[in-house]
């Protein structure tokens, strides 16, 4: 039986995890927090719940799949509902977009504050789902283990047609002339902690998930997906330390053949798989003489993804206003993603996003529970800052109608300082890198290491990218790999 251990419990780890510990692998997970999950966790306080990580769930058969694959049933862990009605976009002078999954919905809404949109509503729709299938196929379930596997004339076409020379603000253009309105479709670039004036228009493609597809809650709070695969996988007999951080993947002959724990544990492994920060985890990880093609230099010059300010907010007063996913956009969207990435400040006039599943879910916490984020650059926070940000925030909303102080009982704040810390992320971004280069876009740190065989890495700074489908799909395709090459089992 050959052991494999994982470094980093998240989405990309579990599903992994459970892949090959289905098939008869001895998989033992190792992650430095006391959950599993990664950034999909509950802030359980005083009779508040909050969803830290993704709120906006999509592809839910991804999920199902990780424990329906392997034998399992995974509605016995974790069931959906689809939000039909599930974005409400507040505009700068008051105006009010509802994004729908219901076309007939949504052509109806845009009627009124972009009659051009709502004519070429139907004709987006479709484009996006061309984008998506052609991504699909081409690149979402594969591993990239050398540059070869860039050669293929099929990938080579596939890849002239999900649009990689154009940006994601030019292509939305083609469908929508509201300027407002082209705010709520831009925003899908934070998906993948970008901008909409720099990312290839490739990663429109959300817009087919959230648009055709739907948008999804996991009843009970989004981070019962990642407790059902913790749960399944130990149902399986596969073995998990929380609380414990690896100091040290071993490396002889140019082969990963285990961890040293901060405990000074040795554990040995046939293969070693990573989950977590690309750049983090191989700098700290691994000694610089064994990755030659990522030295120290290289991997500090990458651009950094999209942070966050986080306020979770417990009110006492429910506010029925607030949807369960709510948007307050900025005058200037332009001028707060220059501020992000070329000025590296906090945004002057910020766009605003709040996830309330009370809306949805009222069982699941005492009063409403305002997970409160704003875009914000990889950078540290004084607490003088953070204290003076967080009431600017409060004011801003205060001028929409949303008081927070009033109600307010439970507060906590996440900024990058503490995001970097607690998730080991890279400058306390949430994606790793930024895609705005064709490299970082398309060419993502890669699921095989370069430089030492039998080891791997899974999670959204690798391919195929950010977003906890795409970090779910990493798990799966670097399980598929190693099935396959260890020709024991066909997948």
């Amino acid at each position: 039986m050959k052991n494999i251990i994982i470094i980093g419990g998240g989405l990309g780890g579990l599903s992994a995890a459970i892949t090959l510990q289905s098939k008869g692998y001895h998989v033992t997970i190792v992650e430095e927090n006391l959950h599993p999950g990664g950034k999909m966790m509950s802030v359980d306080t005083e009779g508040y719940s909050f969803d830290f990580g993704p709120n906006t769930i999509t592809m839910p058969y991804v999920f199902q799949s990780v424990i329906n694959d392997a034998g399992g049933d995974s509605s016995r862990y974790f069931e959906f509902e689809r939000l039909i009605k599930h974005t409400k976009n507040i505009f700068p002078d008051g105006k009010i977009l509802y994004q729908s999954a219901d076309a007939d919905e949504m052509v109806k809404e845009l009627e009124a504050i972009d009659p051009y949109g709502s004519v070429h509503y139907r004709e987006y729709l479709k484009e996006v789902e061309k984008l998506y299938k052609q991504a699909e196929k081409g690149f979402f379930y594969r591993v990239f283990s050398s540059w070869k596997d860039y050669l293929s004339p099929s990938l080579s076409y596939r890849f002239m047609k999900v649009r990689p020379l154009e940006k994601m603000n030019h292509f939305h253009r083609r469908f929508f002339q509201d300027e407002d309105v082209l705010k709520v479709f831009n925003r899908y670039a934070t998906y993948i902690g970008s901008s909409p004036y720099e990312c290839p228009a490739t990663f429109s493609l959300i817009g087919h998930l959230e648009m055709n597809e739907g948008v999804y809650y996991t009843k009970g709070g989004n981070p019962r997906i990642a407790e059902g695969f913790y749960s399944f996988f130990k149902e399986l007999g596969g073995q998990v330390h929380l609380g414990v951080r690896v100091k040290e993947i071993i490396v002889k002959g140019e082969k990963a053949v285990g961890v040293i724990t901060s405990g000074g544990e040795m554990m040995p492994a046939q293969d070693v798989i990573v989950n977590g920060d690309f750049i983090t985890a191989t700098k700290q990880l691994i000694h610089e003489k064994h990755r030659p093609s990522h030295p120290d230099s290289k991997l500090d010059s990458y651009e950094p993804s999209i942070s966050a300010f986080v306020i979770l907010a417990g009110l006492k007063t429910f506010q029925e206003s607030v949807h369960h996913h709510q948007v307050y956009f900025t005058e200037d969207y332009m001028r707060e993603f220059n501020e992000i990435f070329k000025e590296k400040t906090l945004p002057s006039d910020p766009t605003i996003y709040i996830s309330h599943s009370a809306a949805t879910d009222p069982n699941i916490t005492k009063g409403s529970n305002l997970f409160i984020l704003i875009n914000a650059p990889a950078i540290e926070m004084s607490a003088e800052e953070i204290q003076t940000y967080k009431e600017k925030i409060y004011d801003i909303l205060e001028t929409k109608g949303l008081n927070i102080r009033d109600s307010l009982e439970v507060e906590r704040i996440y900024t990058p300082n503490s995001i970097k810390r607690k998730f080991s992320a890279y400058k306390g971004s949430l994606y790793g890198l930024a895609s705005h280069r064709m490299t970082e876009a398309f060419l993502r740190p890669s699921n095989v290491s370069k430089d030492i065989d039998h080891l791997f890495y899974v999670g959204g700074t690798t391919h195929p990218g950010g977003g906890s489908p795409m970090v779910t799909i990493s798990g799966r395709n670097v399980a598929d790999y190693i099935l396959k090459r260890d020709r024991r089992f066909r997948v």
